[in-house]
């Protein structure tokens, strides 16, 4: 964490690292991203994330839970990568990564818990 930043420097900073992550492991980036940091949490929404072949899969039950788990093999994959930055940003540890994606509005929630309250550190 930079000295001085804001919290909302802060979670600008997180909203463009998970921009990039999504570009780079998912090949396209989301429609909206918001952050936010919830004393030891940060909480991601995420707009607009499915692609058009997810969109057309998620049509069939059997095509939501194959869009559930390719989603959750490419966030395990990224991991470690992503809580990197997450870390640097907050100037805290990743203790928990956590997320899931609703089919049917595109929306996806990731969640990071901490190892200390965060918010209370900005000016």
């Amino acid at each position: 964490m930079k000295i001085g930043q804001t919290k909302g420097e802060a979670e600008s900073a997180i909203r463009n690292a998970i921009i990039k992550f999504e570009q780079e492991f998912m090949g396209r980036g989301p429609e909206d991203v918001r952050a936010f940091i919830i004393k030891d949490i940060v909480l991601v929404r995420l707009k607009g994330v499915l692609t058009p072949a997810e969109r057309q899969l998620a049509k069939t039950a059997e095509g939501i839970e194959m869009v559930r788990r390719l989603r959750q093999n490419l966030i395990a994959q990224g991991r470690e990568k992503l809580s990197q930055q997450v870390d640097d940003i907050a100037g805290a540890k990743t203790i928990g990564l956590f997320t899931d994606i609703d089919t049917q509005i595109g929306e996806r929630m990731i969640v990071f818990t901490l190892d200390r309250d965060i918010e209370s550190t900005f000016s």
